[in-house]
């Protein structure tokens, strides 16, 4: 059964969720505060963690960062902030979803699945399939979901790493930002533009600290990314 660590100070939200996700098959650990969501965080193991940002203590925003440090496990934002500010700061910190409040179980349940979904398929067995990339010095291996650049480890989200992959796999075409959407995130595109754009910042910035000097992920103005030749 798939693990949740549920970060939420208000207990009646928590709760509500909790008993959701629990008659959906998830095990729930609720924390209602940073400081203990980050104990649990060090002391069990969780496939997904849903954080509010509005938390006592330490913000969403402080667990996240710390979280981050030892850690790609996906990262499930839940906020009664729903400015394009706040999303694009979320998934600068490195949250891999954005749901604001007040949201629909189902939808939350949906974005839940998505999420485990992109990260567990390629810690399958692949038959008949290629499951290493190499380009330009990096490795990406599509069964362990890890990136190597020049034998280092590179740490990157799930959805970074979709990205790359998603890049990678056909370096000499363009992808439009609807179409890395699309594929990506598994939903319909709707201008999501600061969505992609904070994620491709993101993953410049931790292929470019890995292999300074290396130029990967080239923007083709007007249409789209590719990777570099």
């Amino acid at each position: 059964m798939q693990r949740i660590l549920l970060i939420e100070d208000n207990k009646e939200i928590s709760d509500m969720v909790s008993e959701y996700l629990k008659n959906e098959g998830f095990v729930v650990v609720q924390a209602f505060d940073g400081d203990s969501g980050l104990r649990c965080f060090a002391e069990e193991a969780f496939d997904l963690i849903l954080l509010d940002i509005m938390i006592p203590f330490l913000n969403g925003m402080q667990v996240m960062k710390e979280i981050r440090k030892s850690s790609v496990v996906p990262i499930l934002i839940i906020s009664a902030k729903d400015g394009e500010s706040d999303k694009a700061m979320g998934l600068g910190f490195g949250a891999d979803d954005y749901i604001t409040k007040p949201f629909s179980l189902i939808e939350l349940t949906a974005r839940i699945k998505a999420n485990l979904r992109r990260t567990t398929r390629y810690s399958k067995p692949q038959e008949d399939t290629k499951t290493q990339i190499s380009y330009k010095g990096l490795t990406l291996d599509q069964q362990s979901y890890e990136v190597y650049g020049n034998g280092k480890r590179i740490a990157l989200t799930g959805k970074e790493f979709e990205i790359l992959c998603l890049l990678a796999r056909h370096p000499q075409r363009i992808y439009t930002k609807e179409q890395i959407y699309s594929a990506v995130w598994n939903e319909p595109y709707y201008g999501e533009e600061h969505v992609i754009n904070v994620h491709m910042n993101r993953l410049r910035s931790k292929l470019g600290e890995a292999l300074p000097g290396q130029q990967y992920i080239r923007t083709v103005w007007g249409i789209g990314y590719r990777m570099e030749e």
